[in-house]
């Protein structure tokens, strides 16, 4: 099963004073179980471009839609047998400590 995992920032990251866990040894680790099928950080929210269409109209916006101090930095496209192995690559992420990991299966459309 397919997962998208968005890694993001988070204002309240974990306290625990243990070194965090390397993010070439997960990608490695992860690439290497066949888990990981692609993944790669974002530029900055500042060089995104927000689209929508309003009443046939383009609006184009310089930066992210929302005000947030919680953003996504990066994604990974996992391939785990059910959820709890997605929960159990996504724990092990070095920014589930810094941040937060939201994991979400792809619609059966």
């Amino acid at each position: 099963m397919q997962y998208m995992m968005f890694v993001c920032t988070d204002t309240s990251p974990d306290t625990d004073p243990s070194p965090a866990p390397d993010i070439f040894a997960w990608v490695e680790e992860n690439d290497t179980k066949g888990r990981r099928e692609q993944g790669h950080a974002l530029a900055a929210t500042s060089s995104a471009t927000t689209v929508r269409v309003r009443n046939g109209e383009l609006l184009v916006s310089d930066g992210p839609f929302a005000e947030t101090k919680e953003v996504i930095v990066g994604f990974d496209l996992l391939e785990c047998a059910d959820l709890d192995e997605a929960i159990e690559v996504a724990r092990t992420h070095p920014m589930a400590r810094a941040g937060r990991i939201e994991l979400r299966p792809f619609a059966d459309l």
